[in-house]
């Protein structure tokens, strides 16, 4: 299980793979992905871990489900392997970063180089049966994805966090504000996009801001 996770989140990690509400939820991952088409690949369930070393975290990105079409999913929420589609939501996230940055659209929708400089990009629940949104949710994961964000507030400063939408600001209570900092807006999907909620929020000017505020390099977004 752990094969796939920087070894220095492993100290937080493995007390919660000991757990037996943590022991239930794999037995339950291993029936689902053995008797169905679940995302993202099973070597992938863990990498936001993987790919974002718990020493170079600065901002933290929430989603919600893994995308659940076929080969969008890799691990890292709003994220989707080189040469996929972009996604509505993703679409919709590099277009504000055009416009709060003036930088040109990029061409893939892999965020591994988000990750790589420091951004945990995190679904709640890391698992998804294929073509069905929420199915692998009250299983268990919102527990241990709930208990990481605790442990990042709790051993970590000044780290940036990014909640967009109603079910990521509900996570706002895991998170020490006298510590950290938190930004809010709606969700990128389109339909609180197209209702205003979600463009010109400038969080990436401002996640930037902040990051160099407290002596940190800029993400190259």
């Amino acid at each position: 299980m752990s094969k796939n996770i920087n070894p220095d989140w492993l100290p937080f990690l493995n007390p919660e793979f000991e757990k037996p509400y943590f022991k239930s939820l794999w037995r339950f991952v291993e029936v689902e992905y053995n008797t169905t088409v679940c995302y993202p690949p099973k070597s992938d369930i863990f990498n936001a871990f993987n790919s974002c070393a718990f020493d170079d975290l600065k901002v933290v990105i929430l989603g919600q489900d893994p995308y659940h079409g076929p080969g969008q999913a890799n691990g890292l929420c709003f994220s989707v392997a080189d040469g996929i589609m972009h996604p509505p939501s993703l679409k919709n996230i590099f277009k504000e970063i055009q416009s709060d940055l003036g930088t040109d659209y990029p061409v893939s929708g892999n965020l591994e180089r988000w990750a790589k400089q420091g951004v945990l990009l995190l679904n709640p629940t890391l698992t998804v049966r294929e073509h069905e949104a929420g199915s692998h949710q009250k299983q268990g994961w919102e527990t241990f994805t709930d208990r990481v964000i605790s442990q990042i507030s709790a051993e970590k400063e000044n780290v940036v966090f990014l909640l967009w939408g109603g079910f990521a600001k509900k996570k706002s209570k895991l998170i020490d504000t006298q510590k950290h900092y938190v930004l809010t807006s709606g969700h990128p999907s389109p339909l609180s996009a197209n209702r205003g909620y979600w463009f010109g929020n400038k969080h990436f000017s401002e996640t930037n801001s902040l990051l160099v505020q407290n002596k940190f390099s800029e993400i190259a977004w």
